[in-house]
């Protein structure tokens, strides 16, 4: 499957990268899938005309034997085998611990985490670097000024925040206004048809006045809105099944009955439905997704060319009212 040919990509804020309506999410590289599979995975990503994928410095530290930086490393491969640099926006983030004295986003340790990215992305510019989480011990200031440099030096084009409250962003982009500094031009918020109050009431708004991007992750709740999982029994499927529990309580039944009532009505999935009604949404540029194998991406795209009539949305909406 193509894109359809009347897509077209989503400004990321006023940074002037354009970005196709999903991104690829690279936590799965290293961690549910090795190598040969996530090469798979992003050939196919680049041959359905997709640009845009999100990694991280700690992907994938959780996984017995990692240290993190493996989901970059393969990426980073897969970018030199290929030689498609120039076709791929490539965001990774930076913050989360790696080591005691790896985590935070101190100006000394942003500079030095970037040259560790860089390496492992085998690139010599990240498209969009990300504050991973919020860091109170740091200034934003501070933060902004390490950002401030990595633009200067070319090895950075734009900058993201990750996982703030929305005074904290507001503040943020206050701080870039009153110092002349580099400001956030991308969000990434947990956002999905299930968990929708947490950006709705704190983060919608600033990301609505501001102007930037949201690039919402588990967009799928971590494969529970694919419909995937619809009991305790289904839960062994993956080694993400044991987190879903949570999900499995009437608001998200419900939601899985919404999804699969419009996928009838549109001749689709429940995950392609679940990316569209995100896309929908007016803040947002582009949902965050993962694939193991071409054709769990070959459902991703499908979202692209959905359309959801008012119904759809409405029956939606209805369903996962908060």
């Amino acid at each position: 499957m193509k894109l359809p040919d009347s897509f077209a990509l989503r400004p990321l804020g006023s940074s002037g990268i354009e970005v196709s309506p999903i991104c690829l999410g690279g936590n799965v590289f290293g961690w549910t899938i090795g190598e040969t599979a996530s090469f798979a995975v992003l050939d196919a990503f680049l041959n359905v005309g997709l640009n845009f994928i999100d990694t991280a410095d700690v992907y994938s530290k959780w996984a017995p034997g990692n240290q993190g930086g493996e989901s970059e490393t393969i990426i980073g491969k897969w970018l030199k085998r290929t030689g498609a640099r120039q076709r791929v926006v490539v965001a990774t983030k930076v913050g989360m611990e790696l080591a005691p004295d790896k985590k935070g986003l101190s100006k000394s340790y942003i500079l030095r985490a970037a040259e560790a990215s860089l390496t492992r992305l085998q690139t010599d510019y990240i498209d969009l670097y990300q504050s991973h989480s919020d860091d109170a011990a740091t200034p934003l200031e501070e933060t902004l000024e390490a950002y401030a440099e990595l633009i200067r030096q070319g090895k950075v084009r734009a900058i993201g925040a990750s996982n703030y409250t929305g005074p904290r962003l507001r503040e943020a982009l206050g701080v870039s206004q009153s110092h002349h500094l580099p400001r956030y031009q991308s969000l990434q918020p947990h956002y999905n048809l299930y968990e929708r109050q947490g950006y709705e009431t704190d983060l919608e708004p600033v990301a609505k006045e501001s102007g930037i991007g949201v690039i919402p992750y588990f967009s799928l709740a971590s494969g529970f809105l694919t419909g995937k999982y619809r009991s305790e029994a289904d839960l062994g499927k993956s080694a993400r099944g044991q987190g879903l529990k949570k999900y499995l309580d009437p608001r998200g039944i419900g939601i899985l009955n919404a999804l699969d009532e419009v996928a009838s009505l549109h001749s689709t999935t429940a995950a392609a439905v679940a990316l569209a009604w995100l896309m929908a949404r007016p803040s947002i540029a582009a949902p965050i997704a993962s694939a193991t194998n071409p054709e769990q991406l070959q459902q991703l795209v499908a979202a692209i060319g959905l359309k959801l009539d008012v119904r759809s949305i409405e029956l939606l909406n209805e369903a996962s009212r908060y």
